[in-house]
């Protein structure tokens, strides 16, 4: 998975025909528990770039996006938010593939 490395390439990583950000931070163990499975979810949606957004970085981009809790996932496309899967709970597998299956294709 790609990671976000600087403030001032964001937009271009949003404006992406399509993308889903997936907001983490080291000390999480809830991003810890399910970092194992994501390589397979990015696998069963090759349509969209993934891309990780260390919450303590880019603390600011979280902020304007209202991410208060971790893990968190927003899926853009063209530069417009099509989908949030944001709070503060534990999310499993099953839930995120329900994320992305609700995306538009």
């Amino acid at each position: 998975m790609e990671a976000l490395t600087k403030q001032d390439s964001f937009t271009d990583v949003i404006n992406k025909e399509r993308v889903v950000l997936y907001f983490t931070a080291g000390w999480c163990p809830d991003c810890t528990v399910i970092e194992p499975v994501l390589p397979e979810i990015e696998a069963a949606y090759p349509a969209y770039s993934f891309i990780k957004v260390d919450r303590d970085q880019f603390i600011d981009v979280c902020q304007e996006y209202e991410i208060f809790g971790i893990p968190s996932f927003i899926a853009f496309q063209n530069g417009k938010e099509v989908g949030r899967f944001v709070s503060k709970d534990r999310k499993t597998k099953e839930e995120i593939m329900n994320f992305m299956n609700h995306l538009p294709s």
